[in-house]
């Protein structure tokens, strides 16, 4: 497979895609053929599986390529569709995002647990019950989801973090982002988000910082964990 690494840092599951395509229109990979496995080309290229896998669901949305669930990834015989987005796009890796959710919103839970007024465990508490309605009906669009973690990066009285974390979760609605969530993410999963909010929740509410902290980042660290521990479609 003529991939050759290095791929440059800035947005490489876009780069990857790239290469990809461009292996795709000389005729390396014809029309119904299947690409090499995620941990193949991960390999090849010296990139991470979490790249390797964006790049695939972005190859998808944009129409160069079918998802075929326990079977693998094949080129598609339909004519693609146009660029996926715009190269000056404000669309971040979908791994990176979760990993950036990692660092700033435990620090957001930690410093909530200390700042948080009544009004602000009110807040937080409303959200978490709309997020468990959202979980039983529908989770891939929690609304509640969100506004909990806004919530909790108000209630830290820094208004930095709130900006990040807004920027962060508006992440969520892109088309790679999206797609990801459809393809690897069960209801199981979904579920067990109840769990881990509860604890993020309980810990701000006993001002526990370290608590707070340790939750956050445990919870964020599932969802990474999720969409890579499930085999490559």
């Amino acid at each position: 497979m003529p991939l050759r690494p290095p791929v440059r840092p800035k947005r490489l599951y876009r780069q990857i895609a790239d290469q990809i395509v461009r292996l795709i229109e000389r005729g390396e990979y014809p029309i119904g053929s299947r690409l090499p496995s995620e941990r193949e080309i991960a390999d090849r290229l010296a990139v991470s599986r979490a790249s390797v896998r964006e790049s695939l669901i972005a190859l998808e949305i944009a129409g160069h390529v079918e998802v075929r669930g326990g079977s693998g990834i094949y080129v598609r015989e339909a004519a693609p569709v146009p660029e996926i987005t715009a190269p000056d796009a404000p669309e971040m890796s979908p791994f990176d995002t979760l990993e950036a959710r990692w660092l700033v919103e435990g620090e957001c839970a930690a410093l909530a647990a200390k700042n948080a007024t009544a009004v602000d465990i009110r807040r937080i508490e409303k959200a978490f019950h709309q997020l468990c309605e959202d979980m039983e009906t529908a989770p891939s669009v929690s609304r509640g989801d969100g506004l909990f973690h806004l919530c909790i990066a108000e209630a830290s009285k820094n208004t930095a973090f709130v900006v990040l974390v807004r920027k962060l979760w508006e992440q969520r609605h892109l088309p790679v982002h999206r797609r990801l969530d459809q393809l690897l993410v069960s209801r199981e999963r979904y579920l067990a988000n109840i769990d881990e909010h509860r604890a993020i929740m309980d810990a701000i509410v006993a001002g526990n910082g370290s608590m707070a902290r340790a939750a956050m980042r445990r919870h964020i660290r599932n969802i990474s964990r999720q969409r890579l521990s499930k085999p490559a479609p």
